[in-house]
Order: structure tokens, then C-alpha cells, then sequence
């Protein structure tokens, strides 16, 4: 399943970056890098689900995305050199 969610990168004073979501409050990451916390989402979105099945309670209804029924909106943050 893929799942269209808007996220907040920030940089950390102390170092490294913290991902949030304003759809989803719970789901918090990090890492050392932006990239490092950007690979973490998957793993924070996973745990995200599985508290919303467990409290039985629905996502939002504009996350999940449907991939076979026509293309994907993405925005990723693209560095160079």
C-alpha cells in the first residue's frame, strides 16, 4: 500500500534531522541526516498504522493511495554536489 504524506523535516540544533507529519501527530523520527531520517519513516508510518488498527480507529482519508489506478503525486528533496 502507499500512503501520500505530507512531512516535516527539521534540523536539530544538536545535529541530525526530526520528521513529523501535521496529518499524522504520532508519527515522529529521526536521524543523523536528512536522508537517514527519511528512510526511517517507513518503519515510524508502520508503527503509526498498526496503533490506529489497534484503537481501531481510521486514518485520514487522504492517505492512502491507490498506485494501480493512476500515478502518484511525489515530492522529495532532491541534493546536489
Amino acid at each position: 500500500m502507499l500512503y501520500k504524506i505530507p512531512l516535516l523535516l527539521m534540523p536539530q540544533p544538536e545535529g541530525g534531522f526530526t520528521v513529523t507529519s501535521p496529518l499524522l501527530p504520532e508519527l515522529v523520527t529521526e536521524g543523523e541526516s536528512a536522508d537517514d531520517a527519511l528512510n526511517n519513516v517507513r518503519d515510524a508510518l508502520a508503527a503509526v498504522i498498526e496503533t490506529y488498527e489497534d484503537l481501531n480507529r481510521p486514518l485520514p482519508s487522504t492517505i492512502p493511495q491507490n498506485a494501480e489506478s493512476g500515478p502518484v503525486w511525489l515530492e522529495t528533496l532532491v541534493g546536489t554536489p
